[in-house]
């Protein structure tokens, strides 16, 4: 089944590929038909030239933007504080849960909430 939908899909850009050929040269010849009593032979042989130039330049400029589009300029990851600021300012009732639980922790569990705090301190001491 797989298989058979990549088949469609190749048979599809291929017929889609070709159908663009086709036009592309009935164009030309169109251009260069048009452009044959006003210029002359050579000079309309000319311009379709540069037309064919210009539309390929056109088609690999587009390729080119595809294949490497602008990247956007990223922000610096925040820090934990500058995060928990902005909770408390989008969300004040959902940070007074939060500092609740952590108070009813850090009164039940002394020994936890002294191993949170001098792993804070040691990771201060560390960036300094």
């Amino acid at each position: 089944m797989i298989l058979r939908k990549a088949i469609y899909y190749v048979t599809a850009v291929v017929s889609l590929a070709a159908t663009a050929v086709i036009c592309i040269v009935f164009l030309a010849l169109s251009l260069h038909a048009a452009m044959r009593p006003l210029v002359g032979d050579a000079w309309a042989s000319v311009i379709v030239a540069g037309a064919a130039v210009l539309l390929a330049a056109a088609i690999s400029a587009v390729m080119l933007y595809r294949a490497s589009p602008p990247r956007r300029q990223q922000e610096e990851p925040k820090d934990l504080a500058s995060r928990m600021f902005e909770l408390v300012q989008a969300k004040p009732l959902v940070a007074l849960g939060i500092a609740g639980a952590i108070a009813a922790v850090a009164l039940k569990n002394p020994r936890t909430t002294a191993t949170v705090v001098s792993a804070l301190m040691a990771g201060r001491a560390s960036k300094k």
